[in-house]
């Protein structure tokens, strides 16, 4: 399919690529990449050869978030037709949370309010050097959207998200890896190709094993019991593959694996 303002391309085997293609706008969220944006995790979350997806920016940017240009359009416009649009466009990109493969923040530019939520709502994030990001809704008027309140917390902890949320600071690269808001810092150059090479890394790894642990992490135990009964359910559906035979034979036979996701 064609989409406005997104490319969808299959870099790496089991690899799918996510560009928001607004460059003129920082890739600003637009109501025209939004339907896109729905309609290819839709296409993603139908394919099963999918292992692993990556959500970067075109240009020199991630994303700028969302278009506030309509907000200063209806200054008299009341709370509830406000929160009917605030709410589907909220699920509408967090709808990236239904893809049940490990996804990729490639945050190759600024990431800023509901483009670091975006960011914040993949399971891993890296971001190229010179990369800035910040949750600045305070200092706009706003209160923060799109999960950030509860997104933030639990990637960087409540101490740092209250610190970035209240002060809307912007956080340069190495900081937000100290921080754990990025998990690594890649040189601008090839920083895409490295980001992919660690995707086509993860969508090499045993389908059934990866969905589950995705699934486990996400989700979040409330205690170590929760935890333990999680594991005792999904540990022996991976061990009741033919992934895992094919895992132990490579490795002892020295070799890499051959997963076929059953």
């Amino acid at each position: 399919m064609t989409y406005e303002h997104l490319l969808l391309e299959r870099p790496a085997d089991g690899v799918a690529l996510i560009t928001l293609d607004n460059p003129g706008q920082r890739n600003a969220m637009s109501d025209e990449m939004t339907v896109s944006w729905v309609a290819a995790v839709d296409e993603l979350a139908a394919d099963q050869t999918v292992r692993a997806v990556v959500v970067t920016g075109a240009g020199g940017a991630f994303s700028s978030g969302g278009n506030l240009a309509w907000l200063a359009s209806e200054p008299n416009a009341d709370v509830d037709s406000l929160r009917s649009r605030m709410l589907p466009f909220y699920r509408s990109w967090l709808s990236i949370r239904r893809l049940e493969v490990p996804t990729i923040a490639a945050i190759n530019g600024p990431a800023i309010g509901a483009g670091l939520c975006l960011a914040l709502a993949c399971d891993l994030r890296y971001a190229a050097a010179g990369a800035r990001m910040a949750v600045p809704f305070v200092k706009l008027g706003l209160h923060p959207g799109m999960a950030g309140t509860y997104l933030l917390p639990d990637v960087v902890g409540e101490a740092v998200a209250r610190d970035l949320l209240l002060t809307g600071r912007m956080v340069e690269a190495p900081e937000a890896a100290s921080i754990g808001l990025v998990s690594r810092v890649f040189d601008p150059e090839g920083f895409l190709d490295a980001v992919i090479e660690v995707a086509a890394g993860i969508a090499a790894t045993a389908p059934v094993a990866s969905r589950l642990t995705t699934r486990a992490l996400r989700q979040r135990h409330s205690d170590i019991e929760s935890a333990l009964q999680w594991e005792a359910l999904a540990q022996p559906v991976t061990l009741a593959t033919e992934d895992l035979q094919e895992g132990l034979r490579a490795a002892a036979e020295k070799r890499s694996p051959t997963f076929i996701g059953r």
